[in-house]
Formats: C-alpha cells, sequence, structure tokens
C-alpha cells in the first residue's frame, strides 16, 4: 500500500480483501456493485473528508461488504429467503423534513405494518443457529450506541431521533448495493454525485428486495412499511420490483423542506467532511429538487392510483383524518383498533417532544428566491404556498 495507513487505503481490493478476512467468506452474491464501490472509495479518496471523516468511511464501506458477504452465505444456507414473497408494501416518499418521519412512526404503531427498524438496517443478515422470532443480541448493542450518540449530540437528535427501535430509512439497506444514497452526504461530493445521478437503479431495488425478504424470514410481517425521500430517485424501479406497492407522497413548503435538509446534511457531515456552508446550500437544493422532478415524472407514467399525496400542514392538524384517507385510498380496514393504536402514538409523541430544530435559509447561502423560483412548477402543480 505504498505507506499509506491500512484505514486510509481506498483500493477495491484492499476493502474487498479486508471484509473476506473479517468474515472468513468469499462470495459478495450479486456480481453488480464494482463499479458503484470504486467511484464510493474514490469520492472518499479525493473529496474533502477529515482523516476521521475518511477512517469512518472506510470502515463504514469494508462493514457494507462485510454484511453483503453473511447474506450470501445465509442465501446459500436458506435458499427459500428469496422465495419469500412480500405482499402490498406501502412505501412513503417525498422531499425530506416534509413530515415522512412524522407520519412513518405514525402508521407503523399500527401492529399490521411491518416497519424496518434502525437495528435491521445495521443487521439485516441472520445469526445463523438462532431461532426464528429470537430476540437478537446485536440490536442491545445497536441501541446502546445510539444512547451514546444522543447523549454526546443533543442537537442532531432534535432534527432526527433515533433509537434501535425506531422506524429507518430504507437508504441504509440500500447501501449495500453500493449504489445508493447512502448517508445523504456522498451523493453531495464528486465523483459520486454526478455517476449516482446518471445510474439506473434497477440491481439496487432487487438487492433491497432480498434484504426485506431476508427481514421477513427472520421477523415475519403482514405487510411492509417503508420510507424514504431517495424513492424519488428510483420510482420506475420501485413499481417494477415490487408491482403492488402503494405509494404516499408527503407535501410540504420547499423554503421549509430546503432549509432543514441543508441544516441535517451539515450536521451528517460535521467533523468528517469539509464543505463551507454557503456552497452547501445550492448543492443539497439542486439534489433534492431533481430528485422531486424526476420522481413526478416517473410517476406520471404510472397508474395514478398506486399514489396518494398528503400535506405537512394537514398531517400536523388532522393525523388521524390523514391516517384514515390513505387506509381507505388503499383498501385497507381503518378499525377502530387501528385507530386506537395511532392515538395513541400521537399521544406519547407530541410534536417538539425531543427539542426544536432551528435553522435559516441564509445560513447556506440561499435566497428565497432562488428557492422559490427552483421549485416553482412543483408549487403550482400541488398548490403550495411558497411563503
Amino acid at each position: 500500500m505504498n505507506g499509506v495507513a491500512p484505514e486510509l487505503c481506498f483500493d477495491e481490493e484492499s476493502v474487498l480483501e479486508d471484509a473476506r478476512r473479517a468474515t472468513g467468506l468469499s462470495d459478495f452474491g450479486p456480481n453488480d456493485f464494482h463499479e458503484a464501490l470504486r467511484v464510493l472509495l474514490q469520492t472518499y479518496a479525493e473529496g474533502p473528508l477529515t482523516q476521521r471523516g475518511r477512517k469512518s468511511a472506510r470502515r463504514r464501506v469494508v462493514g457494507l461488504l462485510a454484511t453483503r458477504l453473511r447474506v450470501a452465505e445465509a442465501l446459500r444456507r436458506h435458499g427459500e429467503i428469496a422465495q419469500r414473497e412480500l405482499r402490498r408494501p406501502m412505501v412513503l416518499t417525498g422531499l425530506p423534513r416534509s413530515g415522512t418521519s412524522a407520519l412513518f412512526n405514525l402508521l407503523a404503531s399500527d401492529p399490521s405494518a411491518r416497519a424496518l427498524l434502525l437495528w435491521e438496517t445495521q443487521f439485516p443478515d441472520p445469526l445463523e443457529d438462532a431461532e426464528v422470532g429470537a430476540p437478537d443480541p446485536r440490536r442491545a448493542a445497536i441501541e446502546a450506541h445510539y444512547a451514546r450518540s444522543r447523549e454526546q449530540n443533543p442537537e442532531f437528535t432534535k432534527i432526527h431521533f433515533s433509537s434501535a427501535d425506531t422506524p429507518e430509512e430504507c437508504v441504509l439497506l440500500h447501501a449495500y448495493a453500493m449504489t445508493g444514497v447512502h448517508l445523504g452526504t456522498e451523493v453531495m461530493i464528486e465523483p459520486y454525485a454526478s455517476w449516482y445521478r446518471g445510474q439506473d437503479l434497477h440491481g439496487m431495488y432487487d438487492y433491497y428486495k432480498l434484504l426485506l425478504q431476508m427481514l421477513d424470514w427472520q421477523r415475519p410481517g403482514e405487510r411492509w412499511l417503508l420510507k424514504a425521500p431517495a424513492h424519488m430517485w428510483g420510482i420506475d424501479a420501485l413499481i417494477d420490483t415490487f408491482p403492488d406497492v402503494s405509494i404516499v407522497w408527503s407535501h410540504r413548503n420547499p423554503l421549509v423542506c430546503t432549509a432543514s435538509i441543508c441544516s441535517m446534511t451539515h450536521a451528517l457531515m460535521e467533523g468528517k467532511i469539509e464543505f463551507e456552508k454557503s456552497a452547501l446550500g445550492p448543492v443539497v437544493m439542486d439534489f433534492y429538487a431533481t430528485s422531486l422532478e424526476r420522481g413526478l415524472a416517473a410517476r406520471d407514467r404510472r397508474d395514478s392510483a398506486r399514489f396518494i399525496d398528503v400535506t405537512h400542514d394537514e398531517f400536523v392538524a388532522r393525523p388521524m383524518d390523514v391516517a384514515a384517507k390513505i387506509y381507505g385510498h388503499f383498501g385497507l380496514p381503518f378499525t377502530a383498533s387501528v385507530r386506537s393504536a395511532l392515538e395513541a402514538h400521537t399521544m406519547a409523541n407530541p410534536k417538539g417532544r425531543h427539542g426544536a430544530h432551528e435553522y435559516s435559509l441564509d445560513d447556506w447561502g440561499l435566497t428565497k428566491e432562488q428557492v422559490r423560483e427552483r421549485f416553482a412548477p412543483y408549487a403550482e402543480r400541488f398548490g403550495i404556498e411558497m411563503d
């Protein structure tokens, strides 16, 4: 490695070998991830990462690859996993910070909804010889990690509360295919930023489905409930992969969404990626505006009945009405027991429970006029006032 410290070497073979050595395995599963891996490694090696950021990024990539090895081994041992049927998944998407997380958590309180949990995104592979449905000891390790994180970084907790059993975004599963949004920072840095926008995401969704089948095999559910703004990039692939998917699209004033996601992206970068705040705003705005445009264009090519639109404001004002509307649109029973479960969640999780997240467009090198101009067609289409 020519004198380069192992934790700072981003040679493809070196990270593959580290994953092999960590697991004692050699089969990484579908062989279509190498180009994405190389671009990702190049981005980490050449991008504006701090030394801490480079070490963390490399460690994370090795971990993703090690999981791929364990997933392939589990599939070798349990071929029935890949045959498992996933019926009528529901997916939430829309601009980030548009209320998707709050709505996701509310709908996940329905016992019939099988939500993807944060700790499962870290360990989608099963423990060998563990009984199906038995508690997984790895969950406790994740909860301890996030408890420390909440204590060490209370400001980020105000932005996005996380615990082992919190319903979590699918992007953390997408990352195992290497072609994904990853942590939401990689797509802001070249060359990965430009490369990602040109990808066909069908292969990524195939692998994502495989991981969901594996999780469903371990801990079955009636119907999957999933969420990520990143799904806007892959609406066609999502529908092709899950032909009976239902999609809930959340909307909010882009002036608020843009400022909030800039703040969150900067928080994710802090200490790991050096990016001027005034330069970050335009990059973040363009990424999410483009994802929205692509998502809506793909949506217009598909059956409109599989989509329903909700707004952040109506959800905040009348959460039960929004839930009932979603259930009714997709033919799901909104029974008294379902309503009771959702109401209990609402009572236990009032808005601002973890603190107020404060942000301003001015902090990110953006003006209201720039955001209004970029999102004007979207606002006009859905009758959103940008004031």
